[in-house]
């Protein structure tokens, strides 16, 4: 089956220049426009390719079916892909650099020359010589981290409604918003979704199963001090500032710190600091393969504030606590053949398919704990949330190629 690589590189390039940055600080679905003009596009998009149902929802969430081509009945297959990217580096004014064909030299990102990617440091690069990448200018991040996805799902859709001899069930497209900040499946209908089984098309590389993600929850600390003018502070003025970077002091680095752990290791992780004298605001992730892990963290923050309180009297430290997503490697269990079905599908192309695990997590650990069981496959990102993410054309191709071969093996084997 032939894949359309430049049109699939002129989706990819048009998707990541559109800002959709999720913005944890709000409390609107979508938290940020930019993910509302980039869904109205894509219903747009895919509404041209043939498929009529496709629709944006209220909360920016749209959906589309690929009608089925097979000729008994069979499981509905979706696939799912989110349109923000992380608050951690901007994705406001992407300006995307095309590299064919790689030598294997530095990549001096032309926005900031401080910003290299480097072979030596990057055994995924260095493997990719030859092929044709697509880098951030070294000021903001690519996108790829689910702008890849999305390029992918839609460039099936084009070539499965150009190629009516391929034979597949119906299949459902459904692209989320907010993922990054934990929140892209809080409005996906299941009854409406319609799906035996779904899968999320976010991950790197190229053949990658991942069937564990982190369990996940969010800690908001809030350290409250008491200001005054500096001038007359002397026994009257509780600095949260400073209470606040006591806390962080407390916390560990040498081990459960994303600096200094990898593999199952969890961690906790400061990531955003706000505010002044009179208050502070931090979030902390608490991450963790095994979910029981996550209410020791949460033991280890509140001693940590009681510990910080002896020490700033007048201060008072705060600890909230709420759930994100949960490892999905339970959920994929009630339905073995979500992963069986895509290892097949990428024998049947002469690969080597791998499972993984995501030191992270997936709006399919969110669906497959509300029943509907989502693996994650690989779609070419690598770097995300960082102005050094870069992607691989030739990866996001195999990714289309595998979800053709999936189809078909749902639509033979189910």
């Amino acid at each position: 089956m032939h894949i359309n690589r430049d049109r699939l590189l002129e989706r990819f390039l048009r998707y990541v220049r559109i800002d959709t940055t999720a913005r944890d600080e709000t409390d609107g679905y979508p938290s940020s426009p930019g993910q509302l003009e980039l869904g109205r596009l894509l219903v747009r998009e895919l509404q041209d390719i043939g498929l009529a149902d496709a629709a944006q929802d209220a909360h920016g969430i749209v959906l589309a079916t690929i009608p089925s081509t097979a000729r008994r009945t069979v499981p509905t297959v979706a696939f799912c892909a989110h349109l923000d990217t992380s608050p951690e580096t901007t994705g406001g004014g992407v300006q995307p650099q095309v590299v064919h064909n790689y030598d294997g030299r530095d990549l001096v990102l032309p926005g900031d020359s401080s910003r290299v990617l480097r072979p030596a440091d990057d055994a995924e690069l260095a493997a990719s010589i030859g092929k044709t990448l697509v880098t951030t200018d070294g000021t903001t991040l690519l996108g790829a981290d689910d702008k890849a996805g999305v390029a992918v799902i839609v460039e099936l859709a084009a070539t499965l409604m150009e190629h009516p001899e391929i034979v597949h069930g119906p299949l459902r497209i459904c692209f989320t918003c907010d993922e990054e900040i934990g929140r892209g499946v809080d409005h996906i209908d299941l009854k409406q979704l319609a799906a035996h089984v779904c899968y999320t098309l976010d991950g790197g590389g190229a053949d990658g199963i991942d069937v564990e993600t982190f369990s996940a929850d969010m800690a908001t600390v809030t350290v409250r001090g008491v200001n005054i003018h500096p001038s007359m502070g002397k026994g009257r003025m509780v600095n949260a500032l400073r209470a606040a970077a006591a806390f962080v002091d407390r916390l560990p680095r040498e081990r459960l710190s994303p600096e200094s752990t990898d593999g199952r290791d969890g961690f906790l992780h400061p990531y955003v600091v706000e505010g002044g004298v009179a208050e502070v605001k931090l979030r902390i992730l608490l991450r963790d393969f095994e979910t029981a892990a996550l209410s020791a963290y949460a033991d280890l923050l509140r001693e940590a504030a009681a510990a910080t309180q002896r020490d700033f009297a007048g201060c008072s430290i705060e600890v909230a606590v709420r759930e994100q997503y949960r490892n999905l490697r339970e959920g994929l269990a009630k339905e073995p053949r979500a992963v069986e079905f895509a290892e097949e599908a990428l024998r049947r192309l002469g690969r080597v398919p791998r499972r993984e695990i995501i030191r992270g997590g997936t709006d399919g650990s969110r669906l497959t704990e509300l029943g509907l069981p989502t693996p994650n496959l690989s779609t070419g990102e690598h770097n995300p949330h960082s102005p050094l993410e870069w992607t691989c054309l030739e990866e996001m191709a195999a990714g289309v190629e595998h979800l053709a071969a999936l189809c078909q093996v749902w639509a033979e084997r189910a």
